[in-house]
């Protein structure tokens, strides 16, 4: 399996955000750890929402990264 997330912007479009995720994590919980370090780069890049993928199926997601 491979975990990677959807960058997207407010619009729910899909952004790159200059970063490469195409090899993706392992494990869910590296995937996971990523998020929680990054989200702050991730939102100042202009990504808003990710949402976590296994290989092709959603695990959940749209999540935003601006705090409540």
């Amino acid at each position: 399996m491979t975990w990677t997330w959807r960058l997207q912007d407010a619009a729910g479009e899909t952004v790159s955000a200059g970063i490469n995720l195409e090899h993706g994590f392992p494990s869910r919980g590296e995937a996971e750890s990523w998020i929680g370090e990054a989200w702050q780069e991730l939102l100042d890049a202009g990504v808003e929402q990710v949402t976590l993928l296994d290989e092709d199926r959603e695990v959940y997601g749209p999540m935003s990264l601006r705090p409540e």
